[in-house]
């Protein structure tokens, strides 16, 4: 089963300060979605998809491989409906070893520090490593049930070098990062790793603004591949080798999906 859900909290507020220049969204930032898929294995499984909004949800009855598909509303900021994915997930297909965390709302409240508010900094908390922990929590029993299980959460080179004028958000990709290495230590006897990715990719949000489309076009000629990655081709075999079988043995683990852009230890 394959869970996705959009990672935009849909109560957040889009507008950007008016004192400041419209921002693109962070340079590192990948498609935001969330999964909890409940088995991995190389055959084809049944999908649980869910979207931020009504108006937004995947409207599809079946995968092409044969699997099933079923659409789920969630805010991420509201616990209750997180209940509600992880109760779905399991009425629907019984078992929960896969869980992508990927979802981060406040994306349109970035900050420069000295402007940096405390419900700037709630607001990308809340739908941020708040939400992370608590669908970990919530599929946690499921997977020391089974003693399997691959928990992936989002992370960002920001929250390691600082760039200016993204401070809740890098506060909260911080926070994420700590959260996934405290779980590694914790949850690893379970049968459980737990590893968080960073990525530079390319996304439709760049194309909303003039600075976005010269922040894409900056990155693309600093990346050392020469090309700036893209979700599908790029992203997603990183994170389908992180769900499977195959990657029990990698936990705590910061990965960088980036072309080489940024190098750390």
């Amino acid at each position: 089963m394959h869970v996705q859900r959009q990672a935009q909290h849909r109560h957040q507020t889009l507008a950007p300060p008016r004192h400041r220049p419209v921002r693109p969204p962070p340079p590192w930032s990948c498609p935001r979605h969330t999964s909890t898929l409940p088995n991995a294995t190389a055959q084809p499984e049944p999908r649980h998809i869910l979207g931020r909004a009504a108006s937004r949800t995947p409207d599809f009855d079946t995968h092409p491989s044969g699997g099933k598909a079923v659409a789920v509303t969630c805010d991420v900021a509201m616990e209750n409906e997180i209940d509600q994915v992880v109760g779905v997930a399991i009425e629907s297909f019984g078992q929960i070893d896969i869980l992508a965390n990927i979802a981060q709302g406040a994306m349109g409240e970035m900050r420069y520090l000295e402007e940096t508010k405390p419900e700037d900094t709630i607001a990308s908390f809340v739908t941020g490593p708040l939400q992370t922990m608590l669908f970990m929590q919530k599929c946690l029993p499921h997977m020391k049930e089974r003693h399997y299980g691959r928990i992936i959460n989002t992370a960002s080179h920001s929250a390691l070098f600082g760039i200016p004028g993204f401070t809740p958000y890098e506060m909260a990709k911080g926070a994420i990062m700590a959260l996934t290495r405290n779980a590694s230590q914790e949850w690893g006897k379970y049968g459980i790793v737990t590893n968080t990715f960073l990525p530079v990719i390319r996304t439709p949000a760049y194309d909303l603004s003039e600075q976005g489309r010269a922040a894409a076009k900056t990155l693309a000629e600093q990346i050392p591949t020469g090309r700036f990655g893209t979700a599908y081709e790029d992203c997603a075999p990183m994170l389908v080798f992180l769900a499977s079988e195959g990657a029990g043995y990698i936990n705590g683990q910061a990965i960088g999906i980036d072309g080489g852009r940024f190098l750390f230890a």
